[in-house]
């Protein structure tokens, strides 16, 4: 989970930027968690405490009003309005703030159903649910072991995502995307493309598109595959989060070691 974090920090400067460089510097000065962050940690929070997924993501969305990228504004309505409901969309919101659930449980049928009650407060669209269901059946996958060509077929399968391609066929034209079908087999493929954590979030952020977004969903699949991201990472991703989004990330990796990479067996 703290993969997340750390993906869309790496990616928050460029997601305007159409950067296709994956040798860029990670962590500049101007980097920072954004709304991919703050809802990931929300997901956490709702799953910790038992509460609705919808009322936790209004909570968050008030309390950080303002975070670098900003919330769509759909997204921005819902929080403030008076009678929330979902509102039919497609979008990658629902797939970058998923991640946590692929950490916590561990049964594919209850990833899949706490997946689509995340996303269906807002993203009902079938689209925004298969996006949110596909990145945390992702992350299960790569947690419980299963490897990246069962990983690709699974979700493929499953799904019907072309996960068949590469990064370097996908970068040259693709550009800014805020669509789940169009985000998440992209951040699969940076992830089933690389060797490395660190591989996965560069192949992400370097395709031109919403990087922030693209590394978030990727680097949650890529700490549960790969299980090597630095020590100095996870610090510098604490280091971004005010005290409160602090104490859930701490509460969520201390129930659920393995969304800090603390995996059985290693």
């Amino acid at each position: 989970m703290i993969g997340s974090i750390i993906g869309d920090i790496a990616g928050s400067i460029h997601e305007f930027t159409g950067n296709r460089d994956p040798h860029v510097d990670l962590f500049p000065p101007d980097s920072e968690a954004t709304d991919d962050s703050i809802l990931t940690l929300a997901t956490c929070e709702a799953i910790l405490t038992g509460r609705d997924y919808g009322s936790v993501y209004r909570a968050f969305g008030r309390m950080y009003p303002d975070p670098m990228g900003g919330y769509g504004l759909r997204f921005h309505d819902w929080v403030h309005s008076d009678d929330p409901a979902p509102y039919g969309s497609w979008g990658n919101g629902s797939a970058m703030r998923v991640g946590p659930i692929g950490y916590a449980f561990d049964d594919v049928d209850e990833v899949l159903r706490q997946a689509h009650r995340s996303a269906a407060v807002t993203h009902d669209h079938p689209e925004g649910i298969k996006g949110a269901q596909a990145t945390a059946l992702a992350v299960l996958l790569a947690r419980q072991g299963i490897g990246k060509e069962g990983i690709r077929t699974a979700i493929s399968g499953r799904f019907g995502y072309d996960l068949g391609r590469t990064v370097e066929s996908i970068r040259p034209t693709y550009g800014f995307e805020d669509s789940c079908q169009h985000t998440v087999p992209e951040a699969l493929i940076a992830v089933l493309d690389a060797n490395s954590f660190e591989e996965a979030v560069r192949n992400a952020i370097s395709l031109g598109g919403d990087a922030d977004t693209l590394g978030c969903i990727a680097g949650g699949v890529a700490q549960a595959l790969f299980r090597d991201v630095p020590t100095m990472w996870f610090a510098i991703a604490m280091d971004q989060l005010p005290a409160h989004l602090l104490d859930v990330a701490e509460r969520f990796c201390e129930r659920y070691p393995q969304a800090a990479g603390i995996f059985p067996g290693t």
